[in-house]
């Protein structure tokens, strides 16, 4: 089910030439341990003015808008909730607005699933996103994602986490950094 919406919803959003990464528990899925997940988070580098081009993706792949007023909700939020026809699997289309997050989506990797290339995170760029959101879940999947991946550019990620915790004033580096201590990783 995950695997022929993925496939799908990467197609459209080729397609239409959006910018796009796989996050979230189904690029865990990739660079860390199988998990149970019931979604599909996916960062698009795009803004509020191309949620047009966004909707039309997220309605050829088959999906469907989950609020009432999409463009209030995308405008607040910089969120899009969808659910797939089909399965009934809720997508969430997150919208970039970032430096980071659209260097991140230059770096992501391709695999393929179902004969169609896919676009996700990094290792790296998915143990930052997981540190920036720290919650209990996001910091299990980050040390997942250490742990399965001795050869991880810590170098990149401590500049980037640094970046990110000037710029949004979060503590992140020290969540990575006890991260790191908690797992005797230098």
């Amino acid at each position: 089910m995950f695997q022929e919406l993925l496939a799908r919803l990467a197609g459209e959003l080729d397609a239409a030439r959006l910018p796009y990464m796989i996050i979230g528990g189904q690029a865990v899925l990739v660079h860390g341990e199988p998990r149970l997940t019931r979604d599909i988070d996916i960062t698009v580098g795009a803004t509020t003015a191309e949620l047009d081009a966004v909707l039309q993706a997220a309605r050829n792949a088959g999906l469907h808008p989950l609020v009432e007023n999409p463009i209030d909700f995308v405008r607040d939020t910089w969120v899009l909730p969808c659910s797939d026809e089909k399965t009934d699997i809720r997508v969430d289309l997150m919208f970039s607005f970032t430096t980071y997050e659209r260097e991140a989506m230059t770096r992501a990797v391709t695999i393929t699933i179902g004969n169609r290339p896919v676009r996700i995170a990094t290792a790296e760029d998915l143990v930052i996103l997981k540190i920036l959101a720290g919650r209990p879940r996001d910091l299990e999947d980050a040390r997942t994602v250490l742990l399965k991946n001795p050869q991880l550019d810590h170098d990149y990620v401590a500049r980037c986490l640094r970046e990110l915790d000037a710029e949004k004033e979060l503590p992140v580096m020290a969540r990575y950094t006890e991260l790191k201590s908690k797992l005797d990783i230098r």
